[in-house]
């Protein structure tokens, strides 16, 4: 069994990492909650994996740290939730923000999570309280945030996304978007309208 796997990131894009190993590609399926917790594209980075395999699919997921690949399995544990349904949990709240609620015992905002039903968000409860421990650390990435775009931000949270997972998205982009001469040649609000655009069709 793979346990990680170290190379350059070749490319990111939503729920899924591209990671060069010595002339064998990776493509590894990344919950989104996890891509900014990598380093940016052309950069060396260790991906926590585990494999699935069955007589229909071979696929390979990865994490950013060992903490969210065991959130991960976690996950796999309440009845009703595959591999897919826990990236696409994973993809939608921060696995810090995801362990409040459930050790809060907080049912409803469960259920508000995308991916989460409340026949799921019942199943999560009773498997999952108090059995999630993500230490902060691993959970922590240094975020910098331009202050130029608070208000993108504030629109994005008033929305119902995560703030942590919203902070990583808009930081990500705007580091991307530096080198895109048509970008920074665009007026302020031109760029926010372009970074909320962006971030919408990313967070989703």
């Amino acid at each position: 069994m793979f346990n990680s796997i170290t190379g350059i990131i070749t490319a990111k894009f939503p729920k899924q990492v591209l990671l060069d190993n010595n002339g064998v590609e990776w493509d590894l399926c990344v919950p989104d909650s996890n891509l900014d917790l990598l380093p940016p594209v052309g950069n060396e980075a260790k991906i926590y994996t585990w494999l699935c395999h069955t007589d229909m699919i071979m696929c390979l997921y990865g994490f950013a740290n060992a903490d969210e690949r065991s959130l991960f399995l976690d996950l796999l544990k309440v009845e009703g939730v595959g591999p897919k349904g826990a990236v696409k949990i994973m993809s939608s709240v921060s696995s810090s923000r995801l362990t409040e609620v459930l050790e809060n015992g907080d049912l409803e905002m469960l259920e508000a999570i995308p991916g989460i039903g409340k026949k799921t968000a019942g199943k999560m409860m009773l498997t999952l309280k108090g059995k999630l421990k993500i230490s902060e650390t691993s959970t922590t990435v240094r975020i910098n945030v331009p202050s130029a775009y608070t208000d993108v931000i504030n629109s994005l949270v008033s929305m119902g996304y995560d703030k942590k997972m919203v902070e990583q998205k808009i930081s990500s982009l705007s580091e991307s978007l530096k080198s895109d001469k048509d970008f920074t040649e665009k007026s302020q609000k031109e760029k926010e309208d372009i970074i909320f655009r962006r971030a919408i069709v990313e967070l989703v």
